[in-house]
């Protein structure tokens, strides 16, 4: 005697059976939707469609009409040139046809032709008067359910040979839908016919393949559920079972002594990757100004003259401006110490034009301008950051003019916006591919063949840390300006 058909209801397998059930009938009921959905829009764009046909024909016909009256082309004289022509119209296109003054009411109907009674057409709604006024076509199609049946109403201007509107027509029809009710019918009793075979089906084969996968998993899915990386798992003995099994469980043992590595590896790369990044941090910010710097040196060196009178006074800048730079590495260096991403902000009352103009000090290039709309824009900043911030977007500037370029510019700007400092660095090199934009400001990503690409994630932070913001505008082979924006605190 056959064994009753029974399934534990938490099982596996019976998960495995109601998914497959679940998603036949889902798929199926999805696609009877999309069907008769489909029958459903044929039938609107059928009757749209026609619908437009028509109110296209009648409407060559009344301008044929309007063409070839005796009486004056008014709209008060719009009852008298289609007294016997609207019967006409209506006829000869088969649609019912009112007539209406700009104001919405009726001036002359051929309903003794052709009747829409359930239609109220007496006078046309403000709304619909207003719709076809506004309206780019200077046209409407009203649809109306009414005891179950549809119905559409096409509304448009009646205008004269100098395209002024003299009235507006009216052409409501009834929709025929008892062709595409009678296809989705037939659709859906052989769709339902169809469809019980289908489950059916999917009863036997989903029964049939859910205990076939649960049968190799069972014995493994009670340990595999409690398999955790942070912690030493067990391995599974292999006693008495079939080759797919003992496979299956071999795999899982595998995969445990590739587990307690990947975690050891895992621990050790965290350290070591935590190390490595504040490692690239601190050698890009300390290389970035090095080499302005040289450049600062061997230029003073070449055009130093002890004999010159104001040779005390550049001695002290060109002092100051180095000291600038290795007070910006050295607060770089100890917090490296600290294992800190970014040195501590160290707020002071400061000139930001001053500071903006010590910082472009290290730069050479002749073709860099500064311009300030004030002498002083005294707020609360860290010196060391906002020069850094100016030493890395110039810097940038720099490297984005082409060799080739004749004419290179570069132009720094600072000014007052209200309660903040808008800081502007402009340049005439190659732009941003526009592929690139939502990159810029990624850490790690740079065009350079050299570099960590740390240089504008890093300032960006600095400039968020304060409340501020950088953006920037591109366009290919013209240029780039970066915008930075730091609130005013005193």
């Amino acid at each position: 005697m056959a064994k009753p058909f029974r399934i534990k209801t938490s099982s596996l397998q019976v998960r495995i059976f109601l998914s497959m059930i679940f998603l036949t009938v889902i798929s199926s009921v999805l696609i009877a939707v999309v069907i008769i959905y489909q029958f459903k829009k044929e039938a609107r764009n059928y009757h749209q469609d026609r619908l437009l046909r028509k109110e296209n024909a009648v409407n060559e016909h009344v301008n044929f009409v309007l063409q070839t009256t005796d009486y004056p082309v008014t709209t008060e004289n719009l009852p008298l040139i289609f007294k016997d022509k609207i019967f006409e119209l209506s006829i000869i296109h088969n649609i019912q046809i009112n007539i209406y003054d700009l104001k919405g009411h009726l001036l002359i109907t051929s309903k003794g032709n052709f009747v829409v009674d359930k239609i109220d057409n007496e006078v046309i709604s403000p709304t619909i008067l207003k719709i076809i006024e506004t309206t780019s076509t200077k046209r409407f199609t009203d649809l109306r359910i009414i005891d179950g049946v549809t119905y559409r109403s096409a509304y448009n201007y009646i205008k004269d040979n100098q395209f002024k509107p003299l009235g507006i027509i009216s052409m409501p029809v009834a929709e025929e839908t008892s062709f595409y009710d009678t296809q989705v019918n037939s659709f859906v009793i052989l769709f339902g016919q169809v469809y019980i075979f289908i489950i059916f089906v999917a009863v036997v084969l989903a029964y049939i393949l859910s205990s076939y996968i649960t049968k190799t998993i069972q014995l493994i899915s009670e340990r595999i559920q409690k398999t955790n990386i942070n912690q030493r798992n067990e391995k599974i003995k292999v006693e008495n079972v079939s080759d797919e099994i003992k496979t299956l469980i071999n795999s899982y043992n595998e995969m445990v002594d590739k587990l307690e590595e990947s975690a050891e590896k895992l621990a050790q790369n965290q350290r070591e990757m935590a190390w490595r990044e504040m490692a690239k941090q601190v050698a890009h910010e300390i290389k970035n100004p090095l080499t302005p710097m040289k450049l600062t040196v061997q230029s003073f060196q070449r055009k130093f003259n002890p004999e010159d009178p104001d040779s005390f006074k550049k001695m002290k800048d060109f002092c100051e401006t180095m000291v600038q730079q290795i007070d910006t590495m050295s607060a770089v260096a100890s917090a490296f110490s600290n294992f800190a991403s970014m040195p501590a902000q160290q707020n002071t009352t400061l000139n930001v034009v001053k500071v903006i103009q010590l910082a472009l000090e290290i730069f050479n290039e002749d073709f860099i301008r500064f311009e300030a709309a004030e002498k002083e824009i005294i707020a609360t900043f860290d010196q060391a950051q906002i020069i850094r911030i100016i030493n890395n977007l110039v810097k940038n500037a720099i490297q984005a003019i082409p060799n080739y370029e004749p004419f290179p510019r570069i132009l720094v700007k600072v000014e007052r916006k209200n309660s903040d400092v808008l800081i502007t660095i402009s340049d005439n090199g190659t732009g941003i591919p526009d592929d690139l934009k939502d990159k810029i400001f990624e850490p790690k990503f740079t065009t350079k063949t050299s570099g960590m690409g740390l240089g504008l994630a890093m300032i960006k932070n600095m400039i968020e840390a304060y409340g501020g913001t950088i953006s920037f505008d591109t366009v290919l082979d013209k240029g780039t300006t970066f915008y930075v924006k730091l609130p005013i605190t005193n």
